[in-house]
């Protein structure tokens, strides 16, 4: 089985993002805040590369529709909908719990990042799912580029 590879290393990026954070929930509970600190900056690292890689496949590329079985389509969609939510707030709520904990207030850091860790792991859970319904469960559908889609090249 062959898998496409900018969707293989996107998803990749993500669990390393949450392993990450993971770790670094662990360090912060050892009391190793300039260790937790270099995890938590290389967790948002590879979410960011995930998220360029992301965006660049859907402007250039496309995204994969579903091609699995008509009759599981609606629930794969209501998935992916979910997905996409708690990706969004999992994301702002990082960016929010960073500055916070780089502005040292440490308060609100505190009490945002086990909420914003736990949205990130249950993003990283459901982004793995869409990945094995798209291109493991099921062959992916149709992928057609923003570009082409939109002005027909």
């Amino acid at each position: 089985m062959g898998l496409p590879l900018l969707p293989t290393i996107s998803t990749f990026l993500i669990v390393l993002s949450a392993v990450l954070v993971a770790i670094g929930w662990y360090l912060i509970l050892q009391k190793k805040k300039l260790a937790h600190q270099k995890v938590m900056v290389a967790a948002a690292v590879s979410a960011v590369l995930f998220l360029i890689i992301y965006i660049s496949r859907t402007i250039f590329i496309g995204n994969t529709a579903f091609g699995g079985p008509d009759e599981l389509k609606i629930y794969y969609t209501v998935f992916l909908i979910f997905h996409i939510i708690l990706a969004t707030t999992g994301a702002v709520l990082g960016v929010i719990t960073m500055v916070a904990g780089f502005k040292n207030n440490l308060d609100r850091h505190r009490k945002m990042g086990p909420v914003t860790s736990i949205i990130w792991f249950f993003t990283a859970i459901t982004g793995v799912a869409v990945f094995l319904l798209l291109y493991v469960f099921y062959t992916g559908g149709e992928t057609t580029s923003v570009f082409k889609a939109i002005l027909g090249f």
